[in-house]
């Protein structure tokens, strides 16, 4: 089945591929939180969190983004709308989501909210929001207090275990957008009064600019927004801006229009006069206070408001409309019912089409995780010289040579996807390359942009290197940029019945410049065993491996060498891709493959130290810390360090092979894996039934013995996945001694981190995460591609003696996704057992996507709303239903759950 241009969504796709239509003008770019962040942190010390704090955020101007509930901007956030609210308790205007510092929770950072990513096509032609808000007032100091009382022992203090809930005396919030067209967005606003009794709850949607004239040198450019007559419905306000041009809000409910100036509150925040008589905070004095002289008169400003007090009967609704757009128009209201049906139906239309026999809870899965993924595309606005150098006010000398310092080039202005919107308002590049992977199943153009966003002058260091997250642009995150440009290329085929050469052409001559700068700088010593800090992977080591260890002693990891195996051999497909119709492409292919050859004789012990990073005797990789004299000490430890080598594998067929008769002579020269007199890896020895070459640092010999503790439930395997930490760590802590270390301890922690390492809001020492599952089932299903059915493995635990390769991926694929189906008592496993989310209907079809889950119960943990790479989740229902995650469809005929259009036609 290929789909065509009666799907709406997926031509709208189309248009914005040929640059004929810009439907990501407006999306959901409004971050739920921008205070707290290393933007807006001028401190001299680097203390983000407590520098600009959720206090001060209603009266301080942000300097590099805006926040919001549940809001929408422009694709430069120069005009930005979103909802502000008050119960008639609460002390201050609900503008923005409230959540704990680093320092405040006993497990890190932590949204204290209930909001939900209900539903999002990739044009953002529907948008639907749902937030909780609670009519008691707001405990925001006793969620301070509870969880500074517990340890890193004790759970999180949630704002459901204060008792605000309780009786369901709550609002449901909903926010739908609608586009009629790519600069008008109907908006619609439905209140649900939940409790038992008649409620009033005071409304102010709230259309503001980001603040940008404060640091120009002349103000000439500032924008304005003011009281229009409405020629239909209740009121207009005009926004004009010397850029974006002019755009009307209209109302259809009557309101009463406030404005003010989108700039600090000097007298609260510093205690000095202010530039301005009316200033941000001037809605919540207006509102909350009855200050009537906080806003202004005359109706113009840089932030503005519509005012509606509504008093809702016990389990009713209230609705507001509204309407954004460019035109002029006499009745904007027009046909609004219409458009807000006819965008739920394309909708409908284009996640039902790409799983057309999945049943109601794959289909929630597939869709909730989508929306998450778009709602979590954000601005992301950094110039990093700026900021070094304090704008228009001095910086001080100590952030000159601090956080960021050697990153001057970096210069941020652009929409990216971000790990979610309140936890981590930031790009991270290893989490990117996953969230592409998902994204390409719904929108390779976009997962193709951001691939190479990363990869721009404005990004990319001049030495090679990917910034890793603006806490610390030169931290060392796993080079996992080439495995998500080829797997978006090769999804892209398998839809669009081609790759586009062109894209992979261009990320390819980059990411060998990120390629020279690994083996420059993470290998000291030369020996193709690589060193890389923590790796993304933050506490799953004995020891924290961002610092330095004593003098002499040396730590070589099997997570950073066998990462850097995957990469090569990464770019040596890539290559042999471009090199299919450029042959000049091949000398590259035979250097990186050459590359992974020097990395396996190493990993195999025949360099160096003479001693193999994978043990024999347990069948699996292990670090070696080496002391000064020489010797070295094998590192114990069974986790994803040891199972990171698995990843480096690849499967070459004749199409590849075609123009390349050197390559393929490299080829025979190291058959079975011979390289300098050794066996070293699975290089192809001989060929199967379709011609295909195995390359692999893993071969036949060790994959049975890492697959034996993979699919053991009393090692990695889960009910829902594979662990972080083999069980056996349960029992298992003690290390011994290691020598310039002292006593080394493993252990494994199924739940939240009880370890400070990175904030200790993340935890590697047990749970199940989604990004490590994945690589390795696409590892596996590489495997499998190449050895067939023929291969099988004992598998008890997964509930047959034996199991081909392709089996055991379905195993796997179907226990990550039942976190999110009902088991036999019809509990959703991801959610507490006492949640509303297991009975409750007003929040059991509201998915939350959290960081990772529970090794033994599959509970959700960490942060709550990073369908970043949790998105993946997706694919793997895709999987569930035939879809080949792997990639090996090599154009012949797009894959009949994911064609798209190319003006009408199959590409």
């Amino acid at each position: 089945m290929i789909f065509n241009s009666i799907d709406p969504e997926r031509q709208r796709l189309e248009n914005q591929r040929l640059g004929r239509q810009n439907w990501r003008l407006w999306g959901p770019y409004l971050a739920e939180r921008a205070w707290g962040t290393v933007r807006e942190d001028y401190s001299p010390d680097g203390s983000a969190w407590e520098y600009f704090s959720h206090d001060q955020a209603r009266s301080r101007v942000y300097r590099w983004n805006e926040d919001g509930l549940g809001g929408i901007s422009d694709e430069k956030q120069r005009l930005c709308f979103a909802l502000a609210l008050w119960n008639g308790q609460d002390p201050i205007l609900k503008e923005r989501l409230f959540g704990l510092t680093g320092a405040e929770g006993n497990h890190g950072e932590d949204v204290k909210e209930y909001y939900f990513y209900d539903e999002a096509t990739p044009s953002h032609s529907y948008l639907k929001y749902l937030y909780k808000y609670p009519q008691a007032a707001y405990p925001y100091r006793q969620l301070v207090v509870e969880n500074q009382r517990r340890s890193r022992h004790d759970p999180p203090f949630s704002l459901l275990d204060t008792g605000v809930f309780a009786g369901n005396r709550y609002w449901d919030v909903a926010i739908e957008y609608a586009k009629a067209a790519t600069d008008k967005i109907h908006i619609r606003v439905s209140l649900f009064n939940r409790g038992p009794d008649d409620a009033v709850l005071h409304v102010l949607p709230t259309l503001w600019f980001r603040n940008t004239w404060s640091w120009q040198a002349a103000e000439s450019d500032k924008p304005c927004l003011e009281r229009e007559d409405p020629e239909s419905g209740a009121w207009t306000i005009k926004s004009s801006h010397p850029h974006l041009g002019e755009y009307r809000l209209h109302g259809l409910q009557p309101a009463e229009l406030l404005f003010t100036e989108n700039e600090s509150n000097g007298r609260r925040l510093w205690g000095c006069a202010d530039s301005s008589a009316f200033v941000k905070d001037g809605f919540h004095r207006r509102v909350i206070e009855g200050e009537t002289g906080a806003v202004n008169p005359a109706l113009t400003g840089t932030k503005s408001a519509a005012w509606t007090v509504l008093t809702v009967p016990a389990g009713g609704m209230r609705r507001i409309d509204m309407v954004l757009t460019a035109g002029l128009e006499s009745d904007p209201f027009e046909g609004a019912a219409a458009v807000f049906a006819r965008r739920l139906k394309e909708a409908d239309c284009f996640y039902e089409s790409i799983l057309p026999e999945a049943d109601e809870h794959d289909r929630r899965l597939f869709r909730q995780a989508m929306a998450g993924m778009i709602w979590s595309k954000q601005f992301f606005h950094y110039d990093v010289l700026r900021w070094l150098q304090g704008d228009r006010v001095p910086a001080p000398d100590r952030r000159k040579s601090g956080r960021n310092r050697c990153w001057t080039h970096l210069r941020a202005g652009d929409v990216l996807s971000m790990p979610d919107t309140w936890e981590y308002p930031w790009f991270a590049a290893w989490d990117l390359a996953f969230h592409c992977m998902a994204f390409a199943l719904i929108d390779p153009d976009f997962a193709k942009d951001q691939i190479e966003l990363l990869l721009k002058e404005t990004y990319f260091h001049p030495n090679g290197q990917i910034p890793a997250y603006e806490w610390a642009f030169e931290d060392v995150n796993p080079p996992v940029h080439a495995l998500g440009a080829l797997q978006v290329f090769r999804m892209e085929r398998q839809q669009r019945c081609r790759g586009d050469r062109n894209f992979l052409q261009r990320v390819f001559h980059k990411l060998l410049m990120n390629y020279a700068w690994w083996i420059n700088s993470k290998d000291k010593d030369g020996l193709n065993v690589f060193e890389g800090g923590f790796l993304g992977l933050d506490n799953i080591s004995v020891f924290d491996r961002s610092l330095r260890l004593p003098e002499g002693y040396a730590l070589k990891q099997s997570d950073a060498t066998g990462w850097m195996a995957m990469f090569a051999l990464n770019m040596t497909v890539m290559a042999l891709e471009l090199a299919v119709e450029d042959p000049d492409y091949e000398d590259t292919a035979i250097q990186t493959y050459e590359q992974f050859l020097n990395i396996a004789n190493t990993i195999g012990g025949h360099t160096g130290t003479g001693v193999s990073l994978w043990d024999p005797e347990d069948g699996f990789f292990k670090d070696l810390l080496v002391a000064p004299d020489g010797r070295y000490h094998r590192l114990h430890v069974y986790s994803w360090v040891g199972l990171i080598p698995l990843f480096a594998c690849e499967v070459v067929d004749e199409r590849l092979l075609g123009k390349v008769p050197r390559f393929r002579a490299l080829l025979d020269r190291h058959g079975g894996g011979v390289f300098h007199g050794h066996a070293i890896c699975a290089c192809p020895a001989h060929k199967n039934e379709r011609g295909e070459h195995l390359l692999s640092l893993v071969d036949h010999t060790m994959l049975p013995s890492i697959i034996r503790r993979l699919f053991d439930e009393r090692e990695f395997l889960s009910p829902y996945g594979i662990r972080s930490v083999s069980r056996i760590h349960a029992e298992r802590r003690d290390l011994g001694v290691l020598p310039g270390i002292g006593q080394a301890l493993i252990e494994y922690v199924p739940g939240e981190s009880n370890s400070a390492l990175f904030g200790g809001n993340s935890n590697w020492r047990g749970p199940v995460w989604l990004p490590t599952n994945y690589v390795l089932m696409l590892a596996l299903e590489k495997f499998y591609r190449f050895l067939g059915d023929g291969f099988t493995v004992a598998a008890p635990d997964l509930g047959e003696k034996e199991l081909t390769l392709s089996r055991i991926v379905d195993c796997l694929a179907r226990r990550m996704t039942e976190l999110y189906r009902p088991d036999a008592d019809g509990r959703l496993p991801a959610f507490a057992a006492d949640s509303p989310w297991q009975s409750d209907p007003h929040w059991r079809g509201h998915l939350l996507f959290y960081e990772y889950f529970h090794g033994d119960n599959g509970l959700g943990l960490g942060a709550s709303h990073q369908t970043g790479w949790t998105g993946l989740l997706a694919n793997l229902v895709m999987r569930c239903h035939g879809y080949d995650i792997a990639g090996f469809d090599t154009g012949a005929e797009a894959h009949p759950l994911l064609s798209l259009v190319d003006g009408g036609k199959p590409s």
